[in-house]
């Protein structure tokens, strides 16, 4: 699980590690959205009536592995590209993970980009971000095959 986390674009061993061995195995979420929530990483919600506001993010949850996913997240201010570490690293996983990969890469600096330019701040896109690949990470780990 670890490998095929150091597929993603941002994710080395440092962060692959300390997420496996703080959140175990990835696929006890029934959903990427549970698993968002139990990291702390989705808003919160103030609601009376009709009127619905969303606030900052609940930070429940492992503080440590969100600490690290949002290090992670980081990565992702710039182009999508493949350097020659992230090469190396996804000549070892199976071409399911290598596609993950690349849609994921592609996707979450082009929701950066967007989210820059509506004028959010970097720290808020970042973390964005962060809730994102916890969802890209959910779907590699659906794919990897679990080693008892």
């Amino acid at each position: 699980m670890v490998e095929a986390l150091q597929a993603l674009h941002g994710v080395q061993c440092t962060v692959a590690v300390t997420l496996v061995a703080e959140m175990g195995d990835l696929t006890r979420f029934a959903s990427p959205r549970e698993l968002m929530k139990f990291m702390g990483l989705i808003p919160a919600a103030y609601s009376s009536g009709a009127q619905r506001r969303q606030g900052s993010i609940t930070k429940a949850g492992n503080t440590h592995a969100r600490r690290v996913l949002v290090e992670g997240a980081w990565a992702y201010r710039y182009p999508a590209k493949v350097s020659r570490h992230l090469q190396l690293r996804l000549e070892k996983q199976p071409q399911v993970i290598q596609d993950l990969s690349w849609k994921a890469q592609v996707r979450l600096c082009k929701r950066y980009r967007r989210l820059v330019a509506r004028g959010k701040h970097a720290n808020v896109g970042t973390v964005t971000i962060a809730r994102e690949l916890i969802g890209c990470m959910w779907a590699m780990a659906q794919e990897v095959p679990v080693v008892a």
